[in-house]
């Protein structure tokens, strides 16, 4: 039974999201081509049907997953809220569903140029968006400057997640990690200390739209 041109694509971009949900969990290594298509229902010999390689597959559902983190600031998200989210326990624990930088960074850097190129565009769209957050560039109007200090909360965060993860579980560090990096983010951007800040009972994943 053949299927239809919108079907088709639906199917590929169910790929990718569960790819990208995957390797953010597993790793780029941890992850087969048959598992992968097992997990989004369908079978093997369907993937070469919908891409060339496996590498063309990391480098789609890399773009995906960082979108995903980028279109939390289109919500209207303020930065405070950005930075609580991010430096969460709860995103901490969920790397499936949480940022791809901090889950696959590391991976990314042994990667071909395509996956390397496709996680430099997103981080791009990711800094353009944060820098458009009222409060991130409220100490000066120039664009570099801005965009420099962007580039070091997001460093600051994306390592302080990176740290805690590498701590067990269980281990006091692992929260120190968070903690230490969401008062000192807070007090770079002059936002409210995390006592005053108001968030919803359940934060979202910084993975799902």
């Amino acid at each position: 039974m053949r299927i239809t041109k919108a079907q088709a694509q639906a199917n590929r971009a169910h790929v990718v999201e569960t790819a990208s949900e995957l390797f953010r969990e597993r790793g780029y290594d941890g992850v087969g081509v048959a598992d992968l298509m097992a997990a989004a229902g369908f079978t093997h010999g369907g993937f070469y049907k919908q891409f060339g390689s496996k590498t063309d597959l990391i480098a789609e559902s890399a773009a995906c997953g960082i979108a995903q983190t980028v279109a939390l600031t289109a919500d209207g998200i303020s930065p405070a809220e950005f930075v609580r989210q991010y430096l969460s326990r709860e995103h901490r624990d969920h790397r499936g569903t949480g940022c791809t930088m901090a889950a696959l960074g590391g991976d990314a850097a042994r990667q071909p140029d395509s996956v390397r190129a496709a996680f430099a565009a997103g981080i791009e769209n990711l800094v353009t968006a944060l820098s458009r957050c009222d409060g991130v560039g409220a100490e000066s109007a120039d664009a570099s400057e801005t965009r420099a200090r962007v580039l070091a909360v997001l460093s600051h965060a994306v390592g302080a997640i990176v740290m805690s993860r590498a701590c067990p579980d269980d281990s006091s560090l692992a929260e120190e990690f968070l903690t230490a990096a969401r008062k000192a983010i807070l007090a770079s951007l002059a936002l409210p200390p995390e006592a005053e800040l108001h968030l919803p009972e359940t934060s979202r994943e910084l993975g799902e739209t």
